[in-house]
């Protein structure tokens, strides 16, 4: 059982909705950080999305550089970097370095999907000529926990920070669940991308139990929900209709969650391999302010959970700026949680 109340933090994914520019969408992305961080917000992270041109933040660790330097104590990361494309060294050393400009600041989220088309999936990681299988991510992770750690072998990710970036995995099963608990990490279901309420139950169950074997580790879990916060429950309700969730299913039995058919019947294309989708209306926790908030207490209590991330999905900026405005007023005692949180890492660094 949690302590309440709530932190509350952002994932933001910086969409670009119909006609507006690359630059528009980070633009508003910038905007959210600085409203977030004024706002009471723990934390404040962006995602990574390859080929889309819904999602512009393909270089989360650039953009989390640009927003450490345009805000001033939020904790700005990553939701989450799609590690199984990239070296562990690499990932260390950039994030060493963000560490490094703002110590006690950065969170480095790792995700497990592959983060775009299989084509792009393909330029990001070819595959050696030799026929070599790639590196299971699971031994990546435990790469980067040793580069973090201050280093492996003798091989050091400098710069070395006065305090690492905390290392975060996401997930959407309870895999994911199992492989936080195994790597001793704190654990982010995303349900804005697997509105399964029951596999949810399931990835906490799951990390929960398993962490409970491993001495000296205080599990942390946390929950990324797609909420929509209005002035009234009908304005509210007719964001939340709108959104919709695709679920494509390849013959090999993988299945990952797009956000159109179109972008489902090109996945499937490009895999090369016959293929399945559903659309679903998308688990969005929608209402008023009071409405909002109550729905979050409760599923605080039901999880275990201290934090959760708010993921809005609203194509009108100015709409989706006031659906976060509205609930940290409804939850002020939010901002309280998240100052007291800041105090203790500050007193952790003395």
């Amino acid at each position: 059982m949690t302590d309440f109340p709530l932190k509350l933090s952002v994932l933001d994914q910086s969409p670009a909705a119909e006609g507006e520019s690359a630059e528009v969408a980070l633009g508003h992305t910038i905007t959210l950080a600085q409203k977030a961080e004024e706002w009471g917000y723990h934390r404040f992270w962006v995602t990574e999305h390859h080929g889309s041109n819904r999602n512009m933040g393909s270089s989360p660790e650039v953009l989390v550089s640009h927003l450490l330097a345009r805000t001033g104590h939020i904790r700005i990361g990553s939701g989450g970097v799609m590690l199984q494309h990239y070296s562990p060294y690499k990932v260390a050393e950039n994030f060493n370095v963000l560490a490094s400009l703002a110590p006690g600041r950065v969170d480095l989220g790792i995700g497990r999907g592959p983060g775009g088309m299989p084509r792009t999936t393909q330029a990001l990681r070819p595959q050696p000529l030799n026929g070599t299988p790639a590196v299971p991510l699971q031994e990546k992770l435990a790469a980067l926990q040793d580069f973090l750690g201050g280093g492996a072998n003798g091989v050091v990710a400098s710069p070395l920070p006065p305090q690492p970036p905390d290392l975060f995995l996401l997930g959407t099963t309870a895999a994911s669940g199992e492989m936080a608990a195994v790597h001793r990490l704190p654990y982010v279901f995303a349900m804005f991308l697997n509105g399964d309420e029951e596999e949810m139950r399931r990835a906490i169950d799951t990390y929960q139990s398993l962490s409970a074997d491993s001495p000296n580790f205080r599990p942390q879990a946390m929950l990324a929900l797609p909420v929509i916060t209005a002035d009234t429950d009908e304005k509210a309700a007719a964001y939340a209709q709108a959104i919709h969730v695709v679920r494509i299913r390849l013959a090999s039995g993988r299945d990952f969650t797009v956000f159109s058919e179109e972008a489902a019947r090109e996945f499937g294309r490009q895999s090369g391999e016959e293929f399945t989708y559903e659309v679903q209306p998308a688990n969005v926790i929608h209402g008023s302010p009071a409405r909002v908030k109550e729905r979050l207490m409760e599923m605080g209590r039901e999880y275990g959970v201290g934090e959760v991330f708010i993921v809005t999905a609203i194509d009108n900026f100015p709409d989706r700026l006031h659906s976060y405005r509205l609930l940290a007023e409804a939850m002020p005692e939010h901002r309280d949680n998240a100052q007291r949180a800041d105090q203790d890492t500050t007193e952790g660094q003395r």
